[in-house]
């Protein structure tokens, strides 16, 4: 029996050479290669996703109280029955007022007794010493008449001076109370002529020579 001459020489002439063959070859390569691709992502896209965890449950809160109707009043609370009632004093009453008219009134308060009046004014002695003329007036040609008002002791002596006349130089009304607070005066007599305090206006001039 003879042998069939092989059909494979025939087929390599429909397999392009060249350039074509290079096109063709990485044609078929890239659809092999998209076609392995999408396979793997249709496998990823079909897998089971991963379980979620359940949230945790909200915690339960007590419900706020309602507002109170208008004009209630808000409940006091219980009395402790443990705690003791502190008991103030008594207020103190106001001393009574004293009657003035009834009993002796007390030292500090008693009446002083009315100044007397002097009948008789007190007066000046004779031969008291003359005021001395300041050298510092005189030789300004400073003079005047100074007039001092003098409250006379009971023992004759000044108890108390106040210039009520000034002469116009300081020096002149100094000089004036300086010599007047050391005379000696007749003390003021009460009607039964005994001596009491009493005032008396001195005048003292001075006059340049």
């Amino acid at each position: 029996m003879a042998a069939q001459p092989s059909s494979f020489p025939g087929f390599l002439r429909y397999v392009p050479h060249g350039r074509w063959a290079v096109v063709g070859g990485a044609f078929v390569l890239g659809l092999l290669l998209f076609v392995v691709v999408w396979l793997g992502a249709r496998e990823r896209a079909v897998a089971p996703p991963d379980p979620v965890k359940p949230a945790a449950a909200p915690q339960a809160f007590d419900p706020l109280p309602g507002p109170m109707p208008a004009g209630a009043a808000t409940p006091l609370p219980a009395p402790d029955e443990s705690a003791q009632l502190v008991e103030e004093p008594a207020p103190v009453p106001p001393p009574a007022p004293v009657d003035a008219t009834q009993g002796p009134l007390p030292p500090s308060i008693e009446t002083a007794p009315a100044p007397v009046a002097a009948v008789q004014p007190p007066a000046r002695l004779p031969d008291q010493p003359a005021p001395r003329y300041p050298a510092s007036a005189l030789r300004r040609g400073e003079s005047g008449t100074v007039t001092i008002e003098v409250e006379v002791g009971i023992d004759g002596y000044p108890s108390a001076l106040r210039v009520s006349g000034r002469s116009g130089s300081r020096d002149l009304d100094r000089a004036a109370v300086e010599a007047v607070s050391r005379w000696r005066f007749e003390p003021a007599r009460d009607a039964a002529g005994q001596p009491v305090p009493g005032w008396i206006s001195v005048p003292i001039d001075f006059k340049a020579q």
